[in-house]
């Protein structure tokens, strides 16, 4: 889910450009574009690796691997923080937009699962693998 909020931050890119230029004089929009642009695209861009490395962490954390347990603990925290500080900084003016819409309940949903999967009783299949291997 992480890899396709980057690719929907990506892709509304060209989008929230196009907004910009058709609402603000010509000024405006030459001093606001850039930043917005670099802003959306490294957002972006940064939520692909972000969703590559907790994916690709996942089966290893299940089983208690220590480092796994750290990149996926890391990115569930980091993921839900996120729509604190969309709420915080956006307010609710913005979800007339149905990409904004959807782009935020993307991050909702994998917050919440996110949390859960990091934070759920670590060791029960190492336990249980282990368990196994005493028999």
């Amino acid at each position: 889910m992480l890899i396709i909020l980057g690719v929907l931050h990506l892709a509304v890119t060209p989008f929230i450009a196009r907004l910009i230029a058709e609402n603000v004089t010509e000024e405006v929009r030459v001093w606001l574009t850039p930043p917005m642009l670099l802003n959306h695209v490294v957002v972006g861009v940064l939520l692909l690796p972000l969703g590559f490395l907790t994916y690709y962490a996942a089966p290893s954390a299940v089983v208690g691997e220590p480092w796994a347990l750290v990149v996926t603990r890391v990115s569930a925290v980091t993921v839900t923080i996120l729509p604190l500080i969309l709420f915080l900084l956006m307010g609710n003016r913005y979800f007339g937009a149905a990409p904004f819409v959807v782009a935020t309940a993307i991050v909702c949903v994998v917050a919440l699962t996110l949390l859960a999967a990091a934070f759920w009783p670590t060791n029960r299949i190492a336990d249980e693998t282990s368990r196994e291997q005493k028999k």
